[in-house]
């Protein structure tokens, strides 16, 4: 039998099973199918001794047919059992890989993007896939194996101490063996385990990178880079699957020969006795007896089996748990009602990433009233991305407070919060679903289609979506793949107005387009804004010009604000940085012939 496990092995293990207590009924009957089967095991040793001490010497007994008609009855139930208790636990292990999926996945949506920051997608990916189907084996398979041999060999045993007590505690003496073989290769899995499960995630990240930017890898020649990577880490899941196959496969041998050792002493034993005049044991009892321990061979050697899976799941419930147990984002707070009007204040406000060597934001001071289009420039790394993720709470600023209306972001719930943002990025995130779909999305479900048509025809998207084959039902490829960059970006327009929120967030929207594409959502974009407080973050200074307000970020701080001739007459940051846009020729020379 496997060792007991250790006070932490221990705790895991009980809260695997805890998964299993919603379906304790179907539990406890695949429980009590085990136990049933476990006593039909000493049955057919019982029949045999029965047919080898009275059926082979009666010549006229007329009760002879029903030996064989007991043997048939005996294999009938328990392959019955075994049906209905195999049925039950399949039954019970689906539902909890789905309940455990369901919770990954939840904590998933609800993990801050702090956690995002610093994971790998891959890892993450093979947690929810991967890991999850290991952990239930151990909450359910091994479970089943540790119930139902446990039970056959108490039976057995129990019945061999009915036939003969001192053969069968010569049989016992290997029991301390397997103990010890199972308790010395046990940590050996649990090892060898956590580096399988490790190098799987890093298979998945490879692959989720690879796959994703695999236009990057073609044009720049990367295969063999890539090739080399996946090598590397495939040899290490190799290495890892090696030394778990290693230890799990010594243990079986080993218990083995313990056990045909003591098989062997017994029979030794027993002929022992049969040479004495005083012994009444008769062939039938000797070969029941032996019949009976060699049926022990296979639940002892299904129980020092199982110990591998059961390391692994333990393992692979270890990386489970431990994205479980990540606390959600903070969501405590005040409902931000009815509609916000967008009124907008910074005070003081200051954020560092983790391990970065400054400040991105340093006791930023801003304003914003309701219904103003405000634009962030100046050069990278300003900390113009970073002011906007932290508005709708994407991070919390380390000092400082935001105001929406008056209200501190940090006291309302984020539903309420982010029901009053839209957003309007360059990198556009569509869904591998219809138009009607990544149009009407979230907390946008279930608008009618005329809604979603008028929001279609307000981003200038409408002209194309009656082209497509089944229009608004028209299913866009995973990220939009089938579409156009002017297209993907006037969807995500069309969301953003069927949304309707009096806070809007334009994140370079036009920054990747071609002219005409660029005027098309210009257009939109202008339409968008009406009558919404807008932050613009924008490289592209002519989109910009009639901004209510213009905010130059540099290193963290507000370098300048004002309107754009305000900007300009001042001959700073954002002057320098029009004339390198629009005077090249004054900086640079002639330009270049292409």
């Amino acid at each position: 039998m496997p060792p007991a496990p250790s006070v932490n092995s221990r705790a895991i293990y009980l809260r695997l099973l805890a998964y299993v207590r919603p379906y304790r009924k179907a539990f406890i009957f695949a429980m009590l199918g085990m136990a049933l089967t476990a006593t039909t095991e000493p049955m057919f040793p019982a029949v045999m001794k029965l047919l080898l001490d009275s059926g082979f010497g009666a010549r006229n007994g007329s009760d002879l047919h029903l030996i064989p008609l007991a043997l048939i009855g005996i294999f009938a139930v328990r392959g019955f059992l075994t049906y209905f208790t195999s049925y039950t636990m399949a039954w019970v292990s689906n539902h909890v890989v789905l309940d455990l999926r369901r919770q990954l996945f939840d904590r998933l949506l609800s993990l801050p993007t702090r956690y995002y920051d610093d994971q790998s997608t891959g890892k993450l990916i093979a947690k929810v896939v991967y890991d999850v189907n290991n952990v239930t084996s151990a909450a359910t398979n091994v479970l089943t194996a540790l119930v139902r041999d446990s039970l056959t060999i108490l039976c057995l045993l129990a019945y061999l101490l009915y036939l003969n007590w001192q053969l069968t505690l010569i049989a016992l003496a290997v029991g301390p063996v397997i103990i010890i073989v199972v308790k010395l290769f046990g940590k050996r899995l649990r090892a060898a385990s956590r580096r399988g499960l490790s190098a799987m995630g890093l298979i998945s990240h490879i692959l989720e990178e690879t796959i994703g930017a695999h236009k990057v890898v073609k044009i720049f020649g990367g295969q063999r880079y890539e090739a080399q990577r996946f090598e590397d880490v495939g040899k290490e899941f190799r290495r890892a699957a090696m030394r778990e196959s290693m230890a799990a496969s010594a243990t079986v041998p080993l218990t083995q020969i313990a056990t045909a050792t003591a098989l062997a002493i017994v029979i030794y034993v027993a002929m022992m006795q049969s040479q004495s005049a005083s012994d009444q044991t008769t062939v039938g009892a000797f070969v029941s007896f032996i019949t009976a321990m060699l049926l022990l061979l296979s639940p002892v050697k299904r129980l020092t089996e199982v110990n591998a899976p059961l390391q692994r799941g333990l393992a692979a419930a270890e990386s489970v748990f431990d994205l479980l147990d990540q606390p959600p984002e903070e969501d405590h707070g005040v409902l931000l009602l009815p509609r916000a009007r967008g009124n907008i204040r910074f005070d003081r406000v200051s954020f560092s990433y983790a391990d970065a060597p400054r400040s991105a934001l340093h006791e930023v001071m801003l304003e914003v009233q309701a219904g103003q289009t405000v634009a962030l420039v100046g050069p990278s790394g300003g900390g113009k991305t970073t002011l906007i993720a932290l508005l709708p709470r994407f991070y919390r600023p380390d000092s400082g407070s935001i105001l929406i209306d008056g209200h501190d972001i940090g006291t309302l719930t984020l539903e309420s919060l982010r029901a009053n943002i839209a957003l309007v990025s360059q990198d556009v995130v569509l869904f591998n679903d219809t138009v009607t779909a990544n149009i009407a999305y979230g907390s946008s479900t279930g608008a009618g289609e005329s809604a979603i048509i008028a929001a279609a025809r307000a981003a200038h998207a409408w002209e194309f979506i009656c082209r497509m084959p089944q229009g608004l039902q028209t299913v866009v490829g995973e990220n939009g793949v089938k579409l156009s960059g002017g297209q993907r970006q006037r969807l995500a327009i069309a969301r953003a107005f069927l949304k309707n929120a009096p806070i809007l967030i334009l994140d370079e929207a036009t920054s990747a387009l071609d002219s005409e594409s660029e005027r098309q959502i210009q257009s939109a974009l202008e339409t968008l804004i009406q009558g919404r407080t807008t932050l613009v973050i924008a490289h592209r200074l002519s989109t910009v010009e009639h901004a209510d307000c213009i905010v130059v970020l540099d290193q963290g701080r507000i370098a300048e604000t004002g309107r754009h001739s305000e900007l300009l007459a001042r001959n700073g940051i954002y002057s320098h940085l029009y004339r390198l846009q629009f005077e090249p020729t004054a900086l640079d020379g002639p330009p270049a012939v292409i």
